[in-house]
């Protein structure tokens, strides 16, 4: 199957092939057709497997073989859970709909808002949108969404994590009755499921991996080490096996920007990716990471999904996440559109239990290899069982236990 077979127009098709592509991947070959007929859609695909691509093109050619209103108001909204995300979409539509007469912008905090406002007075055909800025857009009144036609949430399960559901419902209030919707998440929990029940109607359903599954072009690997040592094995990774495109995950911000600093102090150029970080500050640090100009990228789970990086050949666990999904969207920024990749983790005694969350999620254990030089310190897992046991201990009796106790 090609990109031909699809009866897309002569102008998507050129813009499709000067970005090298030929063959759809297995989402696009399903969800193009069926947006293009005009159905809902709920779809489920891992990270890297062109689902941006899937709706953006058969949304491109079914409003640009329409006819919009005179005044231009938006007919496409696309809403994505983070700025990153926005930027990537932004981009796919702006690459593919470079021969277009559409126009669109994006709409996300962390910048000012006024520019956006100028945008928007001037028409648009689609906004890609954060929704949090968005409803700011909609309480001041700048904003027109009573003539979209197509509605996209795009990494669903991710907007639900980061507790966007009542702003996505709001959202969803202020829309005509009457449009398509296209639902796209990498897993299908209850509460996506609830959530597609809700708004789409008789949804073509495609899921092209199973969910919650580490992609397969994902090599894992276990690295065993004590906490305090961890910065210290990762430098030598790092510096050993030449690597010198590394996207390293911490759990909190304090620890990235901790991170970035030790390893600048290795010798190793470093930037830190987070929420208290400003968009400017962001959108620079990834463009340097993307060049070259830096050689790790230090992100707390805001990057884990909305990166998009072409060959990105490791991705480090210097911490593991709380949440065992958040693994898998980890190591999807690796291994993508066929390109093979590395996921290394660094695990001391305090992560066990979230090692364990993971590889039960995964439903299999991932390969452990001891560095030399860095085995884990026994005597600390002995004092952590004694540290236990003594906090047990000193916990207050219930009722029952005190009773039970003086009878004797």
């Amino acid at each position: 199957m090609s990109f031909n077979s699809f009866g897309l127009s002569a102008k998507i098709l050129r813009a499709i092939a000067e970005q090298g592509y030929t063959e759809p991947t297995p989402i696009q070959s399903e969800a193009i057709p069926a947006v293009l007929n005009g159905l809902d859609v709920l779809a489920g695909a891992q990270t890297g497997t062109g689902k941006t691509a899937g709706f953006t093109l058969p949304l491109l050619q079914l409003l640009s073989t329409s006819v919009g209103s005179k005044n231009r108001q938006i007919r496409a909204l696309i809403l994505v859970p983070t700025r990153e995300l926005a930027a990537q979409v932004a981009e796919s539509v702006e690459i593919y709909g470079r021969y277009l007469h559409l126009k669109s912008t994006v709409i996300l905090g962390g910048v000012g808002i006024k520019p956006q406002i100028d945008k928007l007075r001037r028409g648009l055909d689609i906004v890609i949108a954060t929704p949090g800025r968005l409803l700011d857009h909609v309480s001041q009144r700048t904003i027109n969404l009573s003539k979209v036609e197509i509605l996209v949430l795009d990494e669903a399960d991710r907007m639900l994590d980061m507790g966007f559901i009542r702003d996505i419902r709001k959202i969803i209030a202020l829309l005509p009755a009457k449009r398509q919707n296209l639902l796209f998440s990498a897993t299908f929990s209850n509460e996506i499921k609830k959530l597609a029940n809700s708004f789409l109607h008789a949804p073509k359903t495609i899921q092209v991996a199973r969910p919650n599954t580490a992609t397969e072009l994902v090599s894992q690997v276990i690295h065993p080490v004590d906490s305090k040592r961890k910065r210290e094995l990762l430098s030598l990774l790092i510096k050993s096996g030449k690597w010198e495109q590394v996207l390293d995950f911490t759990r909190t911000k304090h620890g990235a920007n901790r991170l970035s600093k030790q390893l600048e102090q290795d010798g190793i150029r470093s930037s830190a990716i987070h929420g208290n970080k400003s968009q400017g500050a962001r959108t620079r640090a990834l463009d340097e990471f993307k060049r070259g100009i830096v050689r790790v990228l230090v992100a707390t789970d805001i990057a884990a999904r909305g990166l998009d990086i072409t060959q990105l050949p490791h991705v480090v666990n210097f911490d593991l996440p709380n949440v065992p999904e958040d693994y898998v969207h980890r190591i999807g920024r690796t291994g993508r559109a066929g390109s093979e990749g590395a996921a290394v983790s660094l695990v001391c005694i305090d992560e066990h239990k979230l090692l364990r969350d993971i590889e039960k999620l995964l439903k299999a254990e991932i390969p452990k290899k001891v560095i030399p030089g860095f085995e884990p310190d026994p005597s600390i897992k002995a004092q952590d069982l004694k540290l236990k046991r003594q906090q047990q201990s000193r916990r207050p009796q219930r009722p029952q236990q005190q009773q039970r106790r003086r009878r004797r």
